[in-house]
């Protein structure tokens, strides 16, 4: 079973609440979860604590081989419980097929453009 630390979002429409979880990566965002090990209240002020963390129960979740999400790993990198490094996917950045599809047809048209244009005869 692989087990993920990551957030499920609570709170009412346009005030989000985060509860900091430890469940099966096959279990829904906000569905069932193993244990509750923290929270995040981004409504806070930067100046208060919006990230509580049970650092103990944190610490034998990542030694059991849990993964945390991006943002949860974010968040325990704060804390000083793990380093997170920030990922690069140079892959997501290109565009995908039908885009590429489209600038050879741009590319194409722009090159018989200047064809043509290079036969008239500046008169």
């Amino acid at each position: 079973m692989s087990v993920k630390i990551r957030m499920t979002r609570g709170g009412a429409k346009k005030r989000p609440y985060y509860r900091i979880v430890v469940a099966d990566s096959r279990s829904p965002r906000d569905g069932r979860f193993i244990e509750k090990i923290g929270s995040y209240d981004p409504m806070l002020p930067k100046d208060r604590e919006r990230v509580q963390l049970n650092v103990e129960r944190v610490q034998y979740w990542l030694s059991q081989g849990a993964q945390p999400s991006d943002r949860v790993a974010r968040f325990f990198t704060q804390a000083g419980l793990m380093k997170w490094e920030h990922g690069n996917n140079p892959e997501k950045a290109k565009p995908k097929a039908k885009a590429q599809e489209r600038i050879k047809m741009e590319a194409q048209k722009a090159a018989e453009a200047a064809a043509a244009a290079a036969e008239q005869p500046a008169g």
